[in-house]
């Protein structure tokens, strides 16, 4: 018995409908505009490169701009002394009155609003299993301990009125220290990062 198409006939459910047919020897495939940019943007960050691009970036620039002065600065002024030291002291002073300026007014609001922040991340991150958000924990956690530490710092050289050598010298030991919870922070992230591909790989 043969049926019109015209009369709106449909397979039933449980039948296979017959696939259309290549296109100048290409298949049609329909991919929505959020698969795609889901694809072009992995939220899987620890098997993404511009990840650990950032990751590598982010901390290059914090052990090289101590209070806001690049390190070079720092090593011109020990080389020459004279003009390079007065302008060493010069940046420096101007951002360290800044920060502790910011830290006066603003220091009770940006303290409320980074402890919601990590704590949001650790939630959705450690408990809700968002890689997103474990990896931007992993980034942000850090630099802030280094911002205190740098607030730390900021105080000190204001209220000793440090200058000269020691001035060197103690921009010399806070970029020690920053550069160390740099190599435990990529070494904790890595380590993470490895057993997060692990989970997610058909290997593992």
């Amino acid at each position: 018995m043969l049926l019109n198409v015209s009369q709106g006939w449909k397979p039933s459910q449980g039948q296979a409908s017959i696939a259309r047919p290549p296109v100048n020897g290409r298949t049609e495939h329909n991919v929505s505009l959020t698969q795609l940019v889901l694809d072009l943007i992995d939220l899987r960050s620890f098997s993404n490169l511009w990840y650990w691009i950032a990751l590598a970036v982010t901390w290059s620039t914090a052990s090289h701009w101590i209070l806001g002065v690049p390190f070079d600065m720092v090593l011109r002024a020990r080389r020459q002394a004279g003009a390079a030291m007065d302008d060493l002291e010069a940046a420096m002073r101007v951002n360290v009155t800044r920060m502790l300026y910011i830290a006066d007014e603003a220091g009770v609001f940006l303290v409320a609003l980074g402890t919601c922040a990590m704590t949001m991340l650790i939630l959705l991150g450690f408990i809700y299993h968002v890689e997103f958000c474990q990896a931007l924990f992993l980034i942000t956690f850090p630099m802030a301990i280094v911002f205190c530490l740098s607030l730390r710092l900021a105080g000190r050289l204001r209220a000793n009125g440090t200058s000269g050598e020691d001035l060197c010298r103690a921009i010399n030991r806070h970029r020690i220290v920053v550069q160390a919870i740099g190599v435990l922070s990529i070494t904790v992230t890595a380590t993470w990062g490895m057993l997060q591909n692990f989970n997610v790989s058909p290997l593992g």
